[in-house]
């Protein structure tokens, strides 16, 4: 059978079709579709090690003559172990099997077998090595097949797909790339291939699948092969491609410009200002005044490490457009954070006299009632509220501007939901925590991006060490001095309740502490399970002072701000994402006085957790956080972008692959913008698929 980009898996041999319907779970329905299920790592098993070379530890191709086989019995287990005892010239080796009852039969005495695994000691004879449920393949008349996937070669291997073996895969794409005869249309033109000396697509993917004998190992698994590099090339670009025809469509949209350089606009600046602001502030004011003054709409993402002064700037925009008749509507994810930023925006917008209205689902319904009246009658200015205001009942009189903080805890419908409540109103997303510009490049490629790199004066670095269990009678202690010293301490748990998982539980150990190590102060709890009104009667007496200590779970995360407190103890910091603790920390240091950070947890932990914990010591910067969560995390997981419009790059990662991720930039828009290359880009947009409509028009509402 020879095959086209666009025969069904299912008529592939192999695969049956309760494997085609795993595939298609994966978007796999298509030739094309699994040619495009590229490698996530390569094994070199193009030379054999002898046995007497084998080392322990190492992961190792040896051909050998299989001397026996047997099966063992469990008595009181289902399953079976495939014993097989094996040589070489040089020596012996035994491999386990588990669940071999597969096995029996079909490997015998004489066989000339090929073993790829990982060495280690037999535990029952001292001398000898073994493999333990290694990969193999049997080679006829002692040499091995001229179409073998597994010896003799360079050998891709593949992230399994449920019971569907890199194996399995490998063999199945072999026997497509042997019998294919389709075209493969390739998306960049011949004078990308030369500009970049790239391959032609049905090279790379060749190459890619199953590359040269003379590749160089080190490259491929570092993604750096000349095939690779092109199929990286190749996603950012169409990625890029449709993100720029996004940007040139919003472009084309009307939007409301604004007056901004008045004089009357640029008094009400002056009056709202609580102090001087830095020069990364009024940069990035600038940035987005400019954006206010166009007729088309802002598309703007503001970023700013905890701290750096990001409200007040989103603020100043919003004076801007309230001063040209138009209303402001702000939208922050948890209620606690939108009260603060209503308690905020009164004290700010008082000497303005602009009226500020809060919107949240734990309102009374008289009193929500009467917001929704002002909020359509227009005597409402600067509205603030949770997902409460992409309810029906909401209505605005002239909605001007959106603004949508802690950006990546909504999904990107509600916040389309809201600007769709406007006649196309300008748009600012903010995000405290920073994303490294390669991944805002990616997720928000069709955003303008402004960067608050400048933190105010009077921000004292915080201080962070790692404590262990054992040594937490002297962080308590630590802890009492700062407390009556006047200042105010959080300490953070991963969850509200005892469970299984043998975590500490912040309503326990609040009942523990407040009558144990802090029995002399006030202590509050505040955790998620609270009603709205508890919440916020808890969060308000610790801003006053009334509670010294305050014991809770996450819920603090974002966009609490108490600058007395000074002091932050994380127990079990280990469970928590890096990110998150960057957060959770951002919550001290607000002040000026010294602030520190304590991490609760034990020496003895994994790799990746050790490797959280010791960014967090060693660095405040969010931007290196950011970077190095993105490093442990990927870009898949990183924020949960699966909601900004599902990357779904196969190859490409925007942060080991930044160059790359300029370059297609560069050229894609580069593309959209050029009048003269409309019949190309016409060409192009059947590369993006049937979605990338819908894919983009979802990306870039945030």
């Amino acid at each position: 059978m020879t095959f086209d980009l666009k025969t069904a898996v299912a008529n592939l041999k192999g695969l049956g079709p309760q494997r085609t319907a795993i595939l298609a779970e994966r978007g796999i329905t298509s030739v094309g579709d699994l040619l495009s299920y590229l490698p996530f790592r390569y094994e070199d098993r193009i030379r054999f090690t002898p046995i007497a070379e084998l080392i322990p530890g190492q992961i190792a191709t040896a051909k050998v003559e299989i001397e026996s086989g047997s099966l063992v019995r469990f008595a009181r287990r289902r399953n079976a172990m495939f014993y097989l005892r094996a040589k070489d010239a040089s020596g012996s080796l035994t491999a386990r099997f588990f669940h071999g009852t597969y096995l029996e039969g079909r490997l015998k005495p004489g066989q000339t077998l090929v073993l790829h695994g990982k060495v280690t000691m037999d535990p029952n004879r001292p001398m000898w090595m073994e493999m333990i449920n290694p990969e193999f393949e049997l080679l006829h008349s002692g040499d091995e097949p001229t179409d073998s996937t597994e010896v003799g070669r360079i050998v891709p291997i593949y992230e399994a797909i449920g019971p569907i073996t890199s194996r399995m895969l490998r063999r199945v794409i072999y026997r497509v790339l042997q019998d294919f005869t389709g075209e493969i249309p390739d998306p960049l033109s011949s004078e990308m291939l030369r500009r970049y000396a790239f391959p032609s697509r049905r090279e790379a993917l060749l190459a890619v699948h199953f590359p040269p004998h003379d590749s160089d190992i080190d490259a491929l698994n570092e993604f750096r092969g000349p095939a690779q590099a092109r199929m990286i090339f190749e996603e950012f670009f169409l990625y890029q491609l449709g993100l720029a025809i996004r940007r040139q469509q919003e472009q084309r949209q009307a939007g409301i410009p604004m007056l901004v350089r008045e004089e009357h606009i640029r008094e009400a600046l002056k009056r709202i200002l609580p102090f001087k602001p830095t020069g990364a502030q009024k940069r990035v004011l600038s940035e987005i005044a400019t954006d206010l003054e166009k007729p088309t709409p802002m598309n703007r993402l503001l970023e700013g490490d905890v701290g750096s002064g990001k409200t007040i700037v989103a603020l100043e925009a919003a004076t801007i457009v309230i001063e040209n008749g138009y209303q402001v509507a702000l939208m922050a994810p948890t209620e606690i954070l939108a009260v603060q930023h209503y308690l905020s925006a009164r004290r700010v917008f008082a000497a303005a006299g602009y009226s500020v209205e809060l919107l949240v689902s734990g309102m009374r319904p008289r009193e929500k009632s009467e917001a929704l009246e002002r909020i359509a009658s227009g005597k409402a200015q600067f509205i603030v509220g949770t997902h409460a205001l992409i309810e029906d009942p909401v209505e605005f009189t002239k909605l001007g501007l959106v603004i949508i903080d802690e950006q990546h805890r909504f999904g990107v419908l509600q916040r389309k939901r809201l600007t769709e409540k406007g006649a196309a109103p300008h748009t600012l997303v903010m995000t405290a925590t920073p994303i490294p510009r390669t991944l805002a490049l990616t997720i928000y490629g069709d955003l303008d991006l402004s960067i608050i790199d400048e933190m105010p004066p009077g921000r004292t670095p915080v201080s962070t060490r790692w404590s262990s269990q054992e040594q937490l009678a002297g962080v308590w202690e630590f802890v009492r001095r700062e407390v009556a010293a006047g200042r105010q301490a959080y300490i953070i748990y991963p969850v509200v309740e005892e469970s299984k998982q043998e975590l500490k539980a912040a309503t326990a150990e609040y009942e523990r502490l407040s009558r144990g190590a802090f029995s002399k102060w006030k202590v509050g709890l505040l955790h998620g399970r609270l009603r709205s009104e508890e919440k916020d009667d808890v969060m308000e007496r610790f801003r006053r002072d009334e509670l010294q200590i305050l014991v809770a779970t996450t819920v603090v995360e974002v966009g609490v701000d108490v600058r007395n407190a000074t002091v932050m103890v994380i127990e079990h910091a280990d469970r928590f994402g890096l990110a998150q603790l960057h957060q959770l920390r951002g919550r001290i240091g607000r002040g000026a006085a010294k602030s520190y950070c304590i991490l609760v947890a034990p020496k003895n932990i994994a790799d990746e957790a050790r490797q959280r914990l010791e960014t967090m010591v060693a660095t405040t910067d969010g931007f290196q956080i950011a970077e190095q969560d993105l490093k442990l995390r990927g870009p898949g997981q990183f924020f949960g972008t699966r909601q900004h419009g599902d990357i779904g790059f196969h190859v490409a990662h925007p942060l080991r692959d930044h160059k790359l991720l300029d370059l297609a930039r560069g050229e894609a828009f580069a593309l959209v913008e050029s009048s003269s290359r409309a019949a190309e880009l016409e060409r192009l947009k059947g590369f993006l698929g049937p979605s990338w409509e819908k894919r983009f028009r979802l990306a870039s509402v945030g």
